[in-house]
């Protein structure tokens, strides 16, 4: 069993040599340790023995122990103007030994490579369809629980707070591009490659609950209503948020992801 206490305490010292006042630093302290509850809480759902749950926990909070360095060394979270975060997060964790100050001691002698593959994977458009089963699995918990609360992020933290000095990169638009929306149609994540404006970002993040693996993750996404303000029209006073154009756009990508959301356990 992991020793939790242990684990979030070694944690905490960790993010403490950076700076608290960072506001991409504290919300990705809240966000780790949300996403550490969300897998405990898909874990739970699939009936794995408490051992396994507990590994589930442990996964969430190191899978975005990268993006503290990334924010300090680049001052933004988007990878393809810094670092691929997870690849970035397992280098330090196996490569650089930072995994040992975890209580680590009593995990099954497999478990270390699993935790590896998924934090790698984590942020990856798709996982490889030729790994085991088990490791399978903890790479969806681990997604579909970080999925779950990126919508939070993004309802709560500005557009301009969370790419930082990035932004610039975004090109204005007056409407998401035809690649874009067919991803929107064909349910499915749009790949980091077709995002250009800051709209299609917006979509591209909402289009992450098309691939939610497990019946616990679409019904904590539902009941967390955090989605439901991303797809939102106008603001809290009734300002428009987007432009004619786009807000067509945004009441298609509303009707599929309402779809893909009542869709049976056994046709996701």
């Amino acid at each position: 069993m992991i020793d939790r206490a242990r684990a979030e305490a070694v944690f905490d010292e960790y993010v403490s040599g950076y700076d608290a006042d960072n506001i991409l630093i504290a919300h990705k302290v809240t966000h780790t340790k949300r996403v550490a509850a969300n897998c405990e809480c898909i874990a739970r759902s699939l009936g794995m023995d408490p051992e396994d749950v507990d590994f589930a926990w442990f996964l969430g909070l190191l899978h975005d122990i990268g993006r503290f360095e990334q924010v300090k060394r680049y001052g933004t979270f988007i990878d393809s103007q810094s670092v691929d975060h997870a690849e970035f997060g397992a280098d330090l964790l196996f490569g650089e030994g930072l995994l040992r100050r975890f209580p680590v001691e009593h995990l099954r002698k497999e478990d270390p490579a699993i935790l590896e593959t998924a934090i790698r994977l984590h942020n990856k458009l798709a996982i490889p369809s030729d790994l085991d089963e088990r490791t399978a699995c903890f790479a969806n918990i681990i997604r579909d629980a970080d999925k779950a609360d990126i919508f939070r992020v993004m309802a709560e933290l500005p557009f301009e707070q969370r790419v930082g000095s990035s932004r610039k990169l975004f090109v204005e638009a007056d409407e998401a591009g035809e690649a874009v929306m067919d991803c929107v149609r064909e349910h499915r994540c749009v790949p980091r490659a077709l995002i250009r404006t800051r709209f299609e970002g917006h979509i591209a993040h909402c289009c992450m609950a098309f691939e939610l693996v497990f019946p616990k993750s679409r019904q904590i996404v539902r009941e967390q209503g955090y989605l439901n303000l991303l797809l939102s029209e106008s603001d809290a006073d009734g300002k428009p948020l987007w432009t004619e154009r786009e807000l067509v756009q945004l009441r298609i990508l509303k009707d599929e992801i309402g779809k893909a959301l009542d869709e049976p356990a056994e046709t996701k």
